[in-house]
Parts: structure tokens; sequence; C-alpha cells
């Protein structure tokens, strides 16, 4: 059995409810901006079938700025408090802050998701190695703030996959152990969409050759521009008619090997992710 804290992945292909708690992310930035309503959206993706939630306050959309600490803090950890009570599922928390993640690992929660793949803060390798939980490393050009400006690849799946086996040796040099590591190429970030080049979807054609690492995968496609510009061909499609674009990502990036799929319509993508487990596991 491939185990990775309180994940059993050989079971089934687990999906991550998406909790935005700020005002800007680039799909439901403001919706669950106060505690009540961040509590309830997280409760209502739990009765979805969420098998976990995962909370930010810093928007990683293109171009998004960095918040203060304290900001992210005051969005975040009240919520956990509230939710930790409130939920049976467990809790990830989205951040590259270690003061943060420290926190909210002492509130109780399970998981740590950092989109900088632990080159944001020297520290937060030593925080995760401490409280022994996952951790997901992501693939990403840059920092949000400049990650679509320009990227440029050679091959990027060969190159995502070099990225990602050296920042997991740093991970085990720091302490963490290999089976609390988690991998996410990171759809979305850094990576060329539009005007006939498709990243997002080579590295889900070739998702399983991220396998080979040996650790299990997460990929986050759902409501990500690249829907928008392939099922809209012509048009790009805006964020609230990406549903069936980020459920069809979802499903291929599930056969192809993910182990998690991180995605905002919970509903949905749990119903199609129990088929594709059907066929597959």
């Amino acid at each position: 059995m491939k185990k990775s804290g309180f994940f059993e992945f050989d079971k089934k292909t687990y999906v991550m409810g998406i909790l935005n708690v700020t005002p800007d992310s680039f799909s439901d930035g403001g919706k669950f901006f106060s505690i009540y309503d961040a509590v309830n959206h997280a409760i209502r993706m739990q009765n979805e079938g969420a098998d976990i939630i995962d909370i930010g306050g810093q928007s990683t959309r293109p171009g998004a700025k960095e918040i203060t600490i304290e900001e992210e803090k005051n969005r975040v950890i009240p919520v956990i408090e509230k939710l930790i009570r409130k939920i049976k599922i467990p809790i990830s928390i989205d951040t590259y802050r270690s003061e943060i993640a420290k926190e909210a690992l002492k509130i109780g929660v399970k998981m740590v998701n950092d989109v900088t793949a632990l080159r944001g803060d020297k520290n937060l390798a030593r925080v995760v190695a401490h409280f022994n939980v996952p951790i997901c490393l992501m693939h990403m050009l840059g920092k949000p703030r400049n990650m679509q400006v320009n990227p440029i690849y050679n091959d990027v799946v060969k190159e995502i996959s070099i990225f990602l086996k050296q920042r997991a040796d740093y991970a085990i040099s720091c302490g963490i152990t290999k089976d609390k590591i988690i991998i996410d190429p990171g759809l979305g970030f850094g990576k060329r969409t539009g005007k006939g080049i498709e990243d997002n979807c080579e590295i889900l054609r070739y998702l399983s050759e991220l396998k080979d690492l040996g650790y299990p995968i997460m990929v986050g496609a759902s409501r990500k521009t690249f829907i928008g510009n392939v099922c809209g061909k012509d048009t790009q499609l805006p964020v609230n008619e990406r549903l069936e674009g980020s459920l069809a990502a979802a499903c291929i990036a599930a056969f192809n090997g993910a182990d998690i799929v991180r995605v905002h319509d919970v509903k949905e993508t749990r119903r199609c992710i129990n088929l594709v487990d059907s066929i597959i596991r």
C-alpha cells in the first residue's frame, strides 16, 4: 500500500477541494473571504465528496502581488480554528511561509502545499520535518507576479521532472522523509498556452513519466486559462464556463497517474473520478 501520511493512494484518487480565503484569486476571489462563508464552503465541499480541503490566503494567480505574513495569517488562521472543529476530513495549508505553516500545523492542519517547492522560505522544510506531515512540492517558473512573462522550455516534461527530483532530494536532505513528499507539475504556473502551444496539455499527456520519480502526483487544472483557450477554440472561455474542460483534465490526470486532483467543483469531479477509479484501480 502506497501511503503518505493519511493518504492511501492505491485505494483511490483523492479530491482536494480549493478554499481561497482571498479577495483576488483568479476564479473565486472574494466569494469566501469572510470566516462564515469560508467555513460553510468547506463544509459543503466535504459533503460533496472532498477528501481534503486546501486553504490558501495568498493569491497565486498570474501577476499576483505578495501580501504580508500578518495579512496572510489574519486570513487563514481564524478560518482554520473554526473549521478544524467542524469537519472530519483533513486540512492542507497552501503557503510557502514557515510561520504560517507552523501555526496552522499546531492547530491541527495535516499537510502543506508549497507552490515554491521549498524555495520561498528556507525554514519551511524544517517545520515540515518537525511535524512529519506530507508536503506537496510544485514546479513554477519564477514567482506568480512574473511566471507568465515569456516562459520557455525545450522539453517541458523533462525539465519539470529534473526540477521536481532536485527539490525532492533537497526536501529529504532537510529531514523530510520520502514517504511524505508529493509532487505537482504546476499546470498554469509558468506554462505556455494559446497560439498553438499548450504546455499544460503536453504535461497531462505525458504525466505518467513523472511517476518514474517515485512520488505521488497532485494535479491542479481546475478552471485554468489553458482550459479556456483549448475549449473555447477561437475565443477564450470565461472562468465560469470551464467546468467541462476542468472535469476532462481531472479525468485524464487520474487516468495517467495523478493521485490527487485539486479542484473547485468538488461534486462534479468526485462523480467523474469515481468512474475513472472503477476502471483504473
